[in-house]
């Protein structure tokens, strides 16, 4: 067998080697691209899923005859077992750094009555955003967004709740600018309310 193995490396040429040199670890980076990628899509996917959930469940109470109804609670659950379903931590959810521009659902024409300023987020919940619900002390609010205006844009159009935040997402591909970089993927999604 050495004989055989002197003389294979004695015929080959050295490029082959050098070749190989070089490839492989291109490959190797594109697989380990692909991989990261995949994980950062689905996770994208997660998290939109999770805020459909959530601005289902404000919009819809699990227990509408109950008493005390919180629906950015209700959003926070909902958005919580769908993350937790995907293994993914909810403790890392944040609000976003820049709030959905959406109007109050009591405006009227293309401006906002209350000024070009953005509906703020539901002071209930720290850690997403919920517009179209608002604290005050104990008592909750249902006062809703416009999700879209009525023909000819004027009035209230359809009214509903936003549900917005984002999760913090970490490449690791070494060898370039975007090893260890963080992201944040958001997600938003609008439910309109409908009387039942």
């Amino acid at each position: 067998m050495k004989p055989l193995l002197r003389r294979i490396a004695r015929e080959d040429d050295a490029s082959q080697i050098a070749e190989a040199a070089l490839v492989l670890p291109m490959a190797f980076m594109f697989l380990i691209g692909v991989f990261w990628f995949g994980q950062a899509f689905r996770i994208y996917g997660t998290i939109n899923h999770a805020a459909r959930e959530g601005a289902r469940a404000a919009t819809a109470p699990a227990c509408s005859t109950c008493a005390g109804v919180d629906p950015s609670q209700n959003a926070y659950n909902a958005i919580q077992s769908a993350l937790v379903a995907a293994k993914l931590d909810p403790t890392r959810l944040q609000q976003p750094t820049t709030l959905p521009s959406v109007c109050s659902c009591t405006s009227t024409g293309t401006v906002c009555t209350t000024g070009p300023g953005t509906v703020a987020c539901d002071s209930g919940q720290p850690k997403i955003c919920v517009q179209g619900v608002t604290h005050a002390g104990a008592t909750v609010t249902e006062n809703n967004i416009r999700l879209s205006s009525s023909t000819g844009g004027n009035g209230a159009g359809v009214c509903g709740v936003s549900v917005s935040f984002q999760y913090p997402y970490t490449f690791w591909l070494p060898f370039t600018s975007l090893n260890k970089q963080t992201i944040n993927l958001r997600a938003q999604a609008q439910m309109r309310v409908e009387s039942q």
